[in-house]
């Protein structure tokens, strides 16, 4: 990703709180067939950094997991179209673009599954009382 010096944050606690309030992440890998894309809620357990999440048996991307596939799981936060018109340059001498502001979290790791039912329980009433909380 494109990121110029002067946008890069690298404060873990911002970026932890970016991750826990938007944790509906895009889960990119490569499976057998190409890439896969998933949108799949992972719980942030900062204590250990580590993503946690949950997919079906039927989703594609189980059948891809292997021990330390990588991934890449993408945060997106707060975004909005920038028009030009908003900068005061623009009357001066018009010479300004719009752009497009955002706040997104890339999170590179391993894939790794766990087919532990005490464990899928634990994680599914975990992921369950932090979004039934609100």
């Amino acid at each position: 990703m494109y990121l110029p010096k002067h946008f890069d944050e690298t404060r873990s606690a911002q970026m932890l709180a970016l991750a826990q309030g938007n944790p509906l992440a895009t889960l990119v890998c490569h499976g057998p067939d190409g890439l896969i894309a998933n949108h799949i809620p992972l719980w942030c357990d900062d204590a250990l950094g580590v993503l946690r999440g949950h997919v079906a048996r039927a989703n594609p991307l189980w059948l891809a997991i292997g021990a330390g596939l990588p991934a890449l799981a993408i945060f997106h936060g707060p975004q909005g179209y920038v028009s030009p018109s908003l900068y005061p340059s623009k009357h001066l001498n018009g010479e300004v673009v719009p752009t497009w502001n955002y706040a997104v979290l890339h999170v590179h790791g391993q894939l790794r599954a766990i087919d532990d039912p005490q464990w899928v329980r634990a994680l599914v009433n975990t992921l369950t009382a932090q979004h039934e909380a609100g």
